[in-house]
């Protein structure tokens, strides 16, 4: 069965997109080019789920900027 799942992009210092999976401890990645971090999220994704680490899944809600000032 597909299962989606979310990830959180960001950009280090480096210049690497870094990628989180809020949904499975411990999941991320990076890679120089979004897709490349999005090849190199799927393998960990994959690798996070067979580990079990997928079993239970918390929802998602979002993401929200907050200003200050």
């Amino acid at each position: 069965m597909p299962r989606d799942f979310y990830v959180v992009i960001e950009r280090d210092e480096d210049g690497f997109y870094v990628g989180e999976v809020p949904g499975l401890r411990g999941c991320y990645s990076q890679g120089r080019t979004i897709d490349e971090l999005l090849a190199n999220i799927r393998e960990a994704i994959l690798l996070c789920v067979e580990e079990g680490e997928g079993d239970a899944v918390p929802e998602f809600v979002g993401v929200q900027r907050v200003a200050l000032g």
